[in-house]
C-alpha cells in the first residue's frame, strides 16, 4: 500500500530529481532550476510560484529560449509564449515485489535484455528518430540505466529511466522499431527495468499522453495505475 507521504515527490518530479539524485545534472539560479544541455531540458521553478522563480528561470535559459514545464501547474507570466499542451497521466507501479517473481522462468535475467551505455548513443538516437517516445538528446541515457534488444546487432527497442525523485524512479523512452513491433519487446524491456528498480529499493512511474492509449494499456497489463492525470506544458521564454 503506497502512503500519501511516499508520493509527495511525485507532484513535482522534475524539480524533486534536480535538486536530489539527478543534482549532478543541473544547472540553478536562484528559485529556478534546470537540466544541463543535452541531457534534458525539463525545468522547474520554486514551489512558492511567483513573478521571482520565472525570472530566474529566464536568466538561466536565456532570451527566446524553450522551457519545457513538464507536468508543472503554475503558469508563468504573460510574456512567456506557449509552445505546446499535452493532456496525459501519471502512472505508478503498484507491484510489491519483482515483476513475475513467482515465474522460475522470470527469476534469471533476459539472455536477450542488454544495456546500453554511452558507446550506444548513437543507435539510441537513430531509434528515437524513427519511433518518436518523447524527448531524448544527445545526454539523455546520461539519465540513468537503459535496456535494449537487438535483432542481427541492430537496436529493436530500447527503454530507459529518466527521473529521478526520492524513493521513485521514472520509466520513459519506451519504443520498438516498427518492423520489430508485435514481439513482445516493450513488456521484456520493461519487466527487466522494473526489476532492477526494485531490487534497488525504489518504485517505478512514468507518464504517458492521453492519446497513447496502446501504450496505456500496456502498463496497466505490467501493473501500472493511474495516480492522477497531468497537464504537460512548453513555453518559450520573453
Amino acid at each position: 500500500m503506497i502512503g500519501l507521504r511516499d508520493v509527495v515527490a511525485l507532484d513535482d518530479p522534475v524539480g524533486e530529481s534536480l535538486r536530489g539524485n539527478h543534482g549532478h545534472l543541473a544547472r540553478r539560479l536562484g528559485r529556478a532550476v534546470t537540466y544541463l544541455p543535452g541531457v534534458a531540458t525539463f525545468s522547474a521553478v520554486s514551489a512558492e510560484v511567483d513573478s521571482e522563480g520565472w525570472d530566474d528561470l529566464a536568466r538561466l535559459l536565456g532570451r527566446g529560449e524553450f522551457a519545457d514545464m513538464f507536468s508543472c501547474p503554475a503558469m508563468p507570466p504573460s510574456d512567456w509564449e506557449p509552445v505546446f499542451v499535452l493532456e496525459g497521466r501519471q502512472m505508478i507501479w503498484a507491484g510489491d515485489s519483482r515483476p513475475d517473481a513467482s515465474d522460475a522462468s522470470r527469476v534469471e535475467p533476459d539472455p536477450a535484455v542488454v544495456e546500453l551505455g554511452a558507446g550506444s548513443a548513437p543507435e539510441m538516437l537513430g531509434l528515437v528518430e524513427r519511433t518518436r517516445p518523447g524527448p531524448f538528446w544527445p545526454r539523455t541515457h546520461e539519465l540513468g540505466t537503459y535496456l535494449g534488444i537487438r535483432d542481427g546487432g541492430t537496436l529493436m527497442a530500447m527503454v530507459g529511466e529518466r527521473l529521478r525523485p526520492p524513493g521513485w524512479t521514472e520509466i520513459s523512452a519506451v519504443c520498438t522499431a516498427p518492423e520489430a513491433r508485435g514481439r513482445g519487446h516493450a513488456a521484456r524491456l520493461m519487466r527487466a527495468l522494473i526489476a532492477r528498480i526494485v531490487d534497488r529499493g525504489e518504485r517505478p512511474f512514468l507518464h504517458v499522453a492521453e492519446v497513447n492509449t496502446g501504450a496505456i494499456a500496456l502498463y496497466e497489463r505490467l501493473g501500472f495505475e493511474t495516480r492522477k492525470h497531468v497537464t504537460f506544458r512548453g513555453y518559450r521564454t520573453p
